[in-house]
């Protein structure tokens, strides 16, 4: 797991991998590769999508750096690089909604069980109820501006302190503590009616 590892670890490997050495890179991508896919999955929420842009994050990475200074900490540097990718994609989706509409068409294979399922139902009425669910979840991520949806994948997947997901939004930390308890409100407050009655409501919290 990439949080087992000490942030002055990943640091002493990025000014290795500074000087050129592939195997330190090697090791960083190893520590971080799932942390970042599901991170940008949660942004971006298409299984493969969410691997090519890690991959991208990665190449960046490698690309930035001569520039990366040991006091920033490596996992404000590297999350920074994909949140960046990611804000990309959105303004390339929000100029191309087309495509965007297209995509979101396409059958989903990547759904999560859903628990506490009643026996009796069908698998066929699981799989239609896991899609719906998974639906709604989208949306209510993609209602959300930018920038709580970041903060919400950097708590969640990150796992990064306060401190670190301040560095990568820029914001200050007790901006960020209240950036992210209002956006799990907000989403409490919107699937909370849904899950309770499988009716779904538009109307904001």
């Amino acid at each position: 797991m990439a949080t087992a590892a000490q942030p002055d670890e990943d640091a002493a490997l990025m000014l290795q991998v500074r000087q050129g050495d592939a195997d330190a890179f090697t090791t960083l991508v190893d520590r971080w590769k799932q942390p970042i896919v599901h991170f940008i999955y949660r942004i971006l929420p298409d299984a493969d999508e969410a691997e090519d842009i890690a991959q991208s994050v990665f190449v960046q990475l490698w690309k930035s750096a001569g520039r990366y200074e040991p006091q920033a900490r490596f996992s404000t540097f590297l999350f920074t690089i994909a949140r960046n990718l990611c804000l990309n994609e959105i303004r390339r989706r929000n100029r191309h909604p087309a495509e965007s509409l297209e995509a979101g068409l396409e059958p989903r294979d990547d759904l999560p069980a859903r628990q506490h399922s009643d026996p009796a139902q069908t698998p066929a009425d699981l799989i239609a109820q896991n899609q719906e669910l998974v639906i709604k979840v989208d949306e209510a991520l993609a209602d959300l501006p930018e920038k709580q949806r970041l903060a919400l994948a950097l708590c969640r997947e990150g796992e990064l302190s306060y401190e670190e997901i301040a560095d990568v939004l820029g914001i200050t930390v007790p901006a960020t503590k209240s950036l992210i308890h209002r956006t799990r409100e907000i989403l409490k407050a919107r699937l909370k009616p849904y899950l309770a009655s499988g009716a779904w409501t538009s109307q904001n919290p």
